[in-house]
């Protein structure tokens, strides 16, 4: 009887433990005072953990990545040899995110994800994407059982001497529900954040890398509105913050302002970056049986890397995979034209980072630069890509490219035919806001006519 009364005490005791919401594990990193945590175990309680320094000194760069998405050993293979191998000692990275969509629901495949990942020796965090999701679950709450097991809490943050790091689970998993899920935020999660913000030094970068992106598209709604307020209320007092978002599987920088809720003294920037797999590790394989995999705004696949720098500074870069020559700037131009021609053929140069408020500019032949206009067209690279699996009479790879959509970084400069006959060259620059000046040169031929 003792030992009956003694177990049903222990099961008391660890159904009560099992019912207390977890705390949320916040990594400070040494060098910095380890704050305490209260007697507080309700939801928003915080579980501050001691760890050695990484993100410190006059600058610290962060590897990110969004959708790495494999859905089978091949996929993972894939993942390994485009962009885990060769980023092996290519940077002095410090830390590392993954915003998402770690596989393409496939929850067996997340262990090895996660093996891969951290071969690349840094501390990593993972934000948890729709795709990581259990099939089958009933309710949002039991959405990411295999998630947890794998990867921990889903919702977590990283004190260090540079910046301050918080990764939210953002997707509210719809059941039954078409679409299935949103974007949005739990009540435990806005109650660690109530908790959490007011305690960071607001000279401090601080970084929130989450995977659906908190804009709406024109067509889609992404994100709940009630949700999106009440974060822009909390995030309004900081005025250094990155939002860092992947799920859309192309690339653009979004400046939230008063329009769209934002309540700061200057606009928040959310980089909505590239996916790893790029448009699902899709289109004709290489040379290495990697597939093309760029995504349909023209971006090709690849990974971001994010320099913190002190009193709030950042820098962003994005690399294409395995691109030995770091190319930043797609361009395409006609082969040839007829010398004398109406001038109606132009360049294109899609800018993989650039913005509204960005500047391109190209020349001939070494002449006077000339402006670039940004226009709203889906990038012709994609678009002949497009065409050659159309007119395949063959599968060129598993899946084939997507279809080229509007691309939210393309310019285009009219091509001079007035010049002589023969080859000339074309050169475009940007002006990045971070790394300077880019360039990306190319060539094309006016021929006489010949009837």
């Amino acid at each position: 009887m003792q030992k009956l009364f003694l177990a049903g005490l222990l099961f008391l005791a660890t159904a009560a433990q099992a019912a207390e919401p977890a705390c949320v594990p916040v990594d400070v990193e040494m060098s910095q005072a380890l704050p305490r945590a209260d007697a507080w175990r309700g939801p928003g309680c915080i579980d501050y953990r001691r760890v050695p320094v990484s993100v410190a000194g006059a600058s610290a760069q962060v590897l990110v990545f969004g959708d790495p998405q494999v859905k089978s050993a091949e996929d993972v293979d894939y993942f390994r040899r485009d962009i885990v191998q060769p980023l092996q000692g290519k940077y002095p990275v410090r830390l590392g995110l993954t915003l998402g969509d770690l596989v393409d629901d496939v929850p067996a495949l997340l262990p090895q994800v996660k093996q891969l990942t951290e071969t690349l020796g840094v501390p990593w965090m993972y934000a948890p994407g729709n795709h990581d999701v259990d099939p089958g679950v009933g309710s949002d709450a039991d959405a990411l059982a295999s998630f947890h097991k794998v990867y921990g809490p889903d919702t977590r943050a990283r004190q260090t001497p540079l910046a301050n790091v918080v990764v939210l689970d953002d997707v509210i998993t719809l059941p039954g529900q078409k679409p299935s899920y949103i974007g949005g935020f739990r009540e435990d999660q806005y109650a660690f954040l109530q908790r959490w913000l007011p305690t960071l030094d607001k000279d401090k970068l601080l970084v929130l890398a989450i995977h659906i992106p908190l804009f709406d598209e024109v067509d889609k709604k992404n994100f709940r509105d009630a949700d999106r307020a009440r974060l822009f209320a909390l995030l309004a007092p900081f005025p250094h913050v990155l939002v860092l978002s992947a799920h859309s599987h192309n690339q653009r920088h979004v400046f939230h302002t008063a329009a769209d809720g934002w309540l700061g003294a200057t606009p928040l920037h959310e980089f909505n970056l590239g996916a790893a797999c790029g448009s699902y590790w899709s289109g004709a394989k290489d040379a290495e049986g990697i597939p093309d995999a760029r995504m349909d705004d023209g971006t090709p696949n690849g990974y971001a890397v994010l320099t913190i720098k002190p009193v709030g500074g950042y820098a962003l870069e994005w690399h294409a995979a395995r691109d030995a020559g770091d190319t930043q700037i797609g361009l395409h131009v006609p082969k040839v034209l007829r010398r004398g021609a109406y001038p109606a053929w132009g360049v294109f140069a899609n800018y993989y980072m650039g913005d509204d408020a960005s500047k391109l500019e190209f020349r001939v032949d070494g002449g006077a630069w000339m402006p670039m206009k940004k226009v709203r067209l889906p990038d012709p690279n994609m678009v002949e890509e497009n065409m050659r699996d159309d007119l395949a009479t063959a599968l060129r790879g598993y899946d084939r490219s997507p279809e080229a959509a509007i691309s939210p970084h393309l310019w285009r400069g009219a091509l001079p035919t007035k010049l002589a006959a023969g080859t000339h060259q074309v050169d475009v620059r940007a002006f990045d806001r971070w790394r300077g000046e880019l360039r990306a040169s190319t060539t094309y031929e006016l021929l006489e006519y010949q009837p």
